[in-house]
């Protein structure tokens, strides 16, 4: 145990480990890894070179920030409990100054509702005094929750701003139109917001930018042809809005440097861009959840870097092209119109997946027949409403660290009892399959339990699961189901 968890933080230095409930933000870490001094540490820098002299608030900066104080309604955590008139504003929370020629000037404020207490959050508006900041390089608001208005147009008043975090909070209306006027910027992430509307045009105008994150928002239309401009684009998130139409033929000039790609959760319809084949240094993409139809490129295979890839909930139709990345780690091509027939041998070879998502992909193999290179990073399976037939004992037993395992509607024919249930596995799920022999008492360590319409028999053990968890089997008795006969 303990040698697999090593091998495991080994291979985390190596490539990103991406949560289902969070692929997005772990994938912008490591791409920011890549691209950017890691936050961390540059926070740790900061606060080593103030406490090495006095450093004292210019009297602007301190107005600038008690201004965004007043138009703060509500700070239940006390976030901004140390910002207080008599204390130099370069000690308070979130605030960092250097040296400059003209003093010490703050340079970054950085507030996240997510702190090391736990979660927490500001209300009001962000007051357009921030504009006394004129040193500031970067700002972080992120994750404070009840954050309303417009996008802050002080922004535009710093000339030095480089990075603009404005994530996971409810700031609304359009995207100005000459937001294009932020020409320095390097990264811009309003993600997790309401804001509305089209892609200004201006956008192209962003040349310096590293990473766009406009993802989680209400815009809408068709993608306005930005991107020629944007030779230094690593990152790039439009997920989760309602764009629609297809990727702009602009999107192919990022080839040389994107490594991110995620245009999943919107309306966009049509074929997958061949071009998308040329990105070579391309490790992420993701066009979940749109109406793609056709077939997936066959020069696909070009993609010898892409570790996340996720093309579930489309039309998408086969035959599906071999990748030749043996360093996939996630993989969702559930739900479209495949017939794979089997689990694609790239698949079974590559040695650190550890989401493998196949949901109704036509798979009609036996899992005896099953042979991964490497089971110790398996976190999650989906082979939901396939034909598979066999046994999972032999691989499940050995997967460790397996969180969630969903295989109902299939036709795997294996004994209950002796399943291994690990210490990290969360949900099962097997219903509507040909599974026999008694429930295990280990059951009551999951969170989510799925066993109806199989062939099992027996007394139950005492679980939190309702009735439905167990229904349609051949003769299972106990709580919650009708009594066991004397």
């Amino acid at each position: 145990m303990q040698e697999k968890t090593r091998l495991k933080m080994n291979r985390n230095e190596i490539r990103p480990r991406v949560d289902d409930t969070s692929v997005t933000s772990l994938i912008q870490q490591n791409t920011m890894n890549s691209c950017s001094f890691p936050l961390f540490l540059f926070v740790i820098f900061l606060r080593c070179l103030s406490s090495t002299g006095a450093a004292t608030c210019h009297p602007d900066d301190k107005a600038g920030l008690l201004a965004f104080k007043s138009g703060i309604t509500q700070d239940p955590s006390g976030i901004l409990s140390s910002w207080q008139k008599d204390i130099d504003c370069c000690s308070w929370y979130g605030i960092f100054c250097l040296p400059t020629i003209h003093g010490d000037r703050v340079t970054m404020m950085a507030l996240d509702g997510n702190t090391d207490v736990g979660e927490t959050f500001l209300s009001g508006t962000i007051s357009p005094l921030l504009a006394k900041l004129h040193h500031l390089n970067e700002i972080r608001l992120t994750n404070l929750r009840k954050i309303t208005g417009s996008f802050p147009h002080f922004l535009f008043k710093l000339p030095k701003l480089r990075t603009v975090y404005l994530e996971n909070n409810r700031l609304s209306g359009p995207l100005p139109a000459n937001i294009g006027a932020l020409s320095n910027l390097e990264i811009l992430s309003v993600a997790g917001n309401r804001f509305s509307g089209s892609i200004p045009s201006s956008m192209s105008k962003l040349t310096s930018l590293l990473q766009l994150k406009l993802n989680g928002n209400r815009l809408s239309g068709i993608f306005p042809d930005i991107f020629k401009s944007m030779r230094q684009l690593r990152f790039l998130d439009l997920s989760s809005n309602r764009f629609s139409g297809n990727l702009p033929s602009s999107i192919a000039s990022l080839a040389p440097t994107l490594s991110t790609l995620e245009v999943g959760h919107n309306k966009l319809s049509g074929t997958i861009p061949d071009y998308l084949s040329r990105f070579e240094l391309l490790s992420a993409l993701n066009l979940s959840r749109n109406g793609y139809t056709g077939v997936v490129p066959m020069s696909f295979a070009n993609l010898t870097n892409i570790i996340f890839l996720d093309l579930s909930h489309n039309l998408l139709t086969g035959p599906f092209p071999v990748l030749n990345s043996l360093g996939i780690e996630y993989l969702h091509l559930s739900y479209n119109r495949f017939h794979l027939e089997t689990i694609p041998e790239w698949v079974t070879l590559s040695k650190f997946i550890y989401s493998l998502k196949l949901a109704k992909c036509g798979i009609k193999m036996s899992l005896d027949h099953w042979m991964p290179a490497d089971t110790s990073f398996y976190h999650h399976i989906d082979f939901s409403e396939n034909e598979i037939s066999g046994s999972p004992i032999r691989f499940f037993n050995q997967m460790d660290f397996m969180v969630e395992f969903h295989a109902p509607g299939n036709k795997l024919q294996f004994d209950l009892g002796k399943l291994k249930f690990g210490i990290f596995l969360k949900t099962l799920d097997l219903s509507r399959n040909l599974v026999f022999g008694k429930v295990p008492v280990t059951v009551t360590r999951l969170q989510t339990l799925n066993l109806s319409q199989n062939h099992l028999c027996g007394k139950l053990p005492s679980t939190k699961f309702p009735a439905s968890a167990f229904v349609d089997n051949k003769c299972l008795c106990g709580f919650p189901l009708s009594p066991c006969k004397a």
